[in-house]
């Protein structure tokens, strides 16, 4: 173990040596990388078939239906206001953003005879919309997306709607909680807790008809999920995760054999090649309240902010990353102060999984002004 540590601050200190800059993305995500472009966490035999789009779509979800708190829906305002879609011009970027996502709220939905999701017509309705527009911006704009939650049901929208778009994709989800509940088994009818359960086809028995849900066809395998930060599971979520073999590094992982041995397993797991199209959903309560406290169910002994930077920095060094759904912050929970430490760590993540470094990012155009007279 000592030896694999050792060999970790090796490859940090060799990769913090190099300047590097936003990567660049490809008109055509299915074109053939130009080059040697091999992953910088795996070893140089692995080569990227795909490269992350130079233009980027934000489009913001303020959905809060999925869960019981109310001020999650004001999480991209203030992701936005934090700084997010100047610093990505900053890093070179084009960026479009997309305003936010409109969706119909139906009346006395929340509770439904023989329902296990609250809100489940408003929810299905406004998912399958993100889901279209999500789509959209990526096969008709060629643009990734970065979608600002908004609670972590919006990834149903998102991650149906990027698999629609590129179907040979996986998912890095970074969270305190699995969000694999089947319906039935939800300790709470939220739908946040549910999201991977209505997309993987290995479950596809266990759910009922769901008022407003009819559009949702399973669209992933068990295969292409990696978990990372899980501290905090129900008994159906675990059985599943260990019935169906599903890739999962708990915090204790994380605590045994680091963040980079942790994040290098995950993906040879799911993308052993190093050709599939990343999606990044990264819940903030992944990391410690200390961290992110402004949000709606925090979990003491999360990652720490190096942790949660080093994985979304490494995810960005691979040019993988073609959609992000940064969720669960909410300015409503806590102080001004602790409302600004979450949503600028949410900002970080999303630039880091973009291609910023903490190196910085240096124009290919710069030089060094003459000195003064």
């Amino acid at each position: 173990m000592a030896s694999i540590a050792v060999l970790a601050r090796a490859i940090r200190s060799c990769l913090t040596s190099v300047q590097h800059k936003p990567i660049l993305r490809a008109t055509n995500v299915h074109k053939k990388c130009p080059g040697n472009c091999a992953s910088l966490i795996h070893s140089s035999s692995r080569s990227s078939a795909y490269v992350t789009r130079q233009n980027i779509g934000v489009i913001g979800v303020p959905i809060h239906e999925g869960q019981p708190n109310m001020g999650v829906m004001y999480g991209p305002d203030v992701i936005r206001e934090a700084g997010l879609i100047s610093r990505l011009k900053e890093m070179g970027l084009t960026v479009k953003d997309r305003g936010d996502l409109k969706y119909e709220k139906f009346s006395q939905d929340t509770t439904q005879p023989g329902g296990y999701v609250k809100n489940s017509r408003t929810l299905g309705q406004a998912l399958q919309k993100l889901s279209q527009t999500v789509c959209s911006i990526v096969t008709e704009h060629d643009e990734a997306v970065v979608a600002l939650g908004g609670d972590h049901s919006l990834t149903i929208g998102s991650l149906h709607g990027h698999c629609q778009a590129e179907p040979d994709m996986c998912v890095v989800w970074v969270d305190a909680h699995a969000d694999i509940n089947v319906p039935h088994c939800s300790p709470s009818g939220n739908l946040h807790g549910m999201v991977l359960s209505f997309l993987v086809h290995e479950l596809k028995e266990y759910i009922p008809h769901i008022p407003g849900f009819e559009w949702v066809k399973p669209c992933l395998s068990v295969n292409d999920i990696a978990y990372i930060g899980l501290r905090d599971v129900d008994k159906c979520e675990s059985h599943i995760l260990k019935q169906k073999g599903i890739t999962c590094f708990t915090m204790h992982d994380v605590e045994k054999i680091g963040v980079a041995e942790t994040l290098s397993r995950a993906l040879d797991r799911i993308n052993p090649k190093g050709n599939r199209p990343l999606h990044l959903s990264f819940d903030i309560d992944s990391f410690d309240p200390q961290v992110a406290p402004s949000t709606g169910t925090p979990s003491f002994g999360g990652l720490t902010y190096r942790e949660g930077l080093y994985i979304a920095e490494e995810l960005g060094s691979t040019g993988l990353v073609n959609m992000i759904d940064l969720v669960e912050v909410n300015p409503e929970l806590g102080s001004q102060t602790e409302e600004e430490m979450t949503s600028k760590a949410a900002v970080n993540i999303i630039c880091a999984a973009l291609g910023e470094t903490r190196m910085g990012y240096v124009p290919d155009n710069y030089q060094i002004p003459p000195k003064p007279l």
